[in-house]
């Protein structure tokens, strides 16, 4: 995580404001080294693949939580909101995030179903943004998938109303105890308000770090059964 100095108190007025991070470079922020170029005569004709290429080297590389992703969604009235989730699979059916299905993003995507993917891999000086309309995971899917995950997390997702309010932490110690006692030594059943949920890419955008603020931006926009692809300025 990037650190940045204290804000001046009320008392120093205004004279000493400035902008967040002016007098110190944060940990880790790229230094205008130089990077591998990105050119449309390089990538992939098929963005999926050129995604697969990058997540193999952001593995590679030691990336830390490398299949990490920003999931921005917006309500009814366009009003935005974004959490980190972990991208579960991917290919060319679509990008795969699982969620409790009566959660804030479940909502929003119920009233909007479009949502955005941003993965990012800061040591690589790289990020993929994904775009497209969501949909349900089927029954089966969300079956196999809840059925692979350790059992204590199992218990968690039955156990936790997600983005709903709790009274203290004391209270969801309390539910989840009152599932591990129902399931006992028994399996835990995939809670029907839990699944998969799959964004199904129309628009891709790999933006490559360059030197001086010249980055690679290159564009796949779906075009009938292929892409077109092209370069934007940075």
């Amino acid at each position: 995580m990037f650190s940045a100095p204290p804000l001046p108190s009320r008392n120093q007025g205004s004279r000493r404001r400035r902008r967040i991070g002016a007098d110190r470079k944060p940990a880790g922020r790229r230094r205008g080294g130089e990077a591998r170029p990105l050119s449309k005569g390089a990538v992939d004709p098929d963005p999926v693949r050129q995604f697969g290429r990058w997540m193999e080297d952001a593995v590679e590389a030691g990336e830390p939580q490398p299949d990490a992703a920003v999931l921005a969604t917006a309500d009814r009235r366009g009003r935005p909101s974004a959490r980190m989730v972990l991208l579960k699979g991917w290919g060319p059916e679509g990008f795969v995030f699982y969620t409790n299905l009566e959660s804030r993003k479940a909502a929003e995507v119920e009233a909007n179903p479009r949502a955005a993917f941003c993965v990012g891999w800061l040591g690589l000086h790289r990020q993929v943004r994904i775009e497209g309309p969501v949909e349900r995971l089927d029954e089966a899917a969300s079956d196999e998938y809840f059925a692979s995950r350790p059992r204590e997390a199992q218990i968690a997702a039955a156990a936790s109303p997600q983005s709903r309010a709790l009274r203290d932490r004391t209270e969801l110690e309390e539910l989840v105890d009152r599932r591990r006692a129902e399931y006992g030594e028994g399996p835990v059943p995939r809670p029907a308000c839990w699944g998969g949920m799959t964004v199904r890419p129309e628009r891709f955008e790999f933006w490559q770090g360059r030197r001086h603020r010249l980055h690679d931006r290159i564009v796949y926009t779906a075009e009938g059964e292929g892409w077109g692809i092209e370069r934007l300025a940075p």
